[in-house]
């Protein structure tokens, strides 16, 4: 049965009348004559009594009448929720996200704007380091992910920059230099510094290290930290120190204090990551809304940066893990 013919059925059953009824779907009357004759055919019952002054419904033609309404609603509403999905209105977007990028205040400005913008969505959010969030993306268990990137590129994932920030010191409030607003990081050179292993998170290791050398220096690396609060929790114990994007001084612990690197402009950078060649609208009209959000915080377009996959689809070149 044609939707077509339902919708003619229903036009002919509420003028009571064929020639008003062509009149308002546009079409010629003997056509939809035939088109009602076909219908009856079809379903091999009579749906109407014709008149000299029209035409009423049979009883089974009342019948049709009421399922014929539901129907046609449901189709429409199947048309209009397929188009909503199709906008990436609807559905469900799963987002990871580092423990130090969801410190940002970009990264709650953008979940906010995303959620009003698209409340047919869910959004589900998981925390993880950056290991565990690029093998999550690999198996499409996350759609985005945030995260920090460095100079880092990964096979089959491309990254989009959103934000930038300053890296700061974290002392224990004991410590001699701990009443200075801005230290050198060569004062640090002989201090045990607290870091999150750099399989778990590689980009931000190594934005350390990097700033360091680049100061004279290699790090003595102490005690390592799961995540970033417990670094600052374990630099409050007095373990060591430890260099920290200027987000993460928003965790206040009892023992620490935080000041700005004097001697040179270290920075970290804040990106989203996704599959390459994402195909989900729903990704798209995120990546979207956190473009818009990296221009009014005026920083630098940054994405996307790829690097390309091998034959047959594979990552070519390992994750620099």
């Amino acid at each position: 049965m044609e939707l077509r013919r339902l919708r003619y059925f229903l036009a002919v059953a509420e003028e009571g009348n064929v020639t008003r009824a062509a009149e308002r779907l546009g079409i010629g009357q003997p056509p939809l004559s035939q088109q009602i004759l076909t219908l009856e055919r079809e379903l091999d019952v009579q749906l109407f009594h014709r008149t000299g002054h029209g035409v009423s419904l049979t009883e089974a033609g009342k019948a049709l009448m009421a399922d014929a309404k539901r129907l046609l609603n449901d189709a429409q509403s199947a048309v209009a929720n397929a188009q909503r999905a199709g906008r990436g209105e609807t559905g469900r977007l799963h987002l990871g996200s580092t423990a130090s990028a969801a410190f940002h205040p970009i990264v709650r400005a953008l979940i906010r704007a995303f959620r009003a913008t698209y409340p047919g969505v869910a959004l589900t959010l998981t925390e993880g380091t950056t290991t565990q969030l690029l093998a999550l993306l690999e198996e499409g268990r996350l759609d985005l992910a945030l995260m920090r990137p460095g100079t880092h590129s990964f096979a089959g994932i491309a990254l989009y920059q959103i934000a930038s920030e300053p890296m700061k010191v974290v002392l224990p409030a004991g410590h001699p230099l701990a009443k200075s607003r801005r230290i050198p990081l060569t004062a640090l050179a002989a201090e045990s510094f607290v870091l999150i292993p750099r399989e778990e998170s590689p980009m931000l290791h190594d934005e350390i290290f990097n700033a360091c050398r680049k100061a004279g220096f290699e790090p003595l690396p102490g005690q390592q930290a799961p995540q970033l609060s417990s670094v600052v929790n374990l630099v409050s114990a007095e373990f060591g120190v430890s260099i920290v994007p200027a987000s993460v001084s928003q965790i206040r612990a009892e023992g620490v204090v935080y000041a700005d690197i004097a001697d040179a402009k270290v920075v970290t950078n804040l990106a989203l990551a996704s599959r390459d060649a994402e195909p989900s609208a729903k990704v798209a009209n995120f990546l979207a809304l956190a473009e818009q959000a990296r221009s009014a915080a005026g920083v630098a377009a940054g994405g996307p940066r790829r690097r390309p996959r091998g034959p047959a689809g594979k990552g070519a070149a390992p994750v620099n893990r």
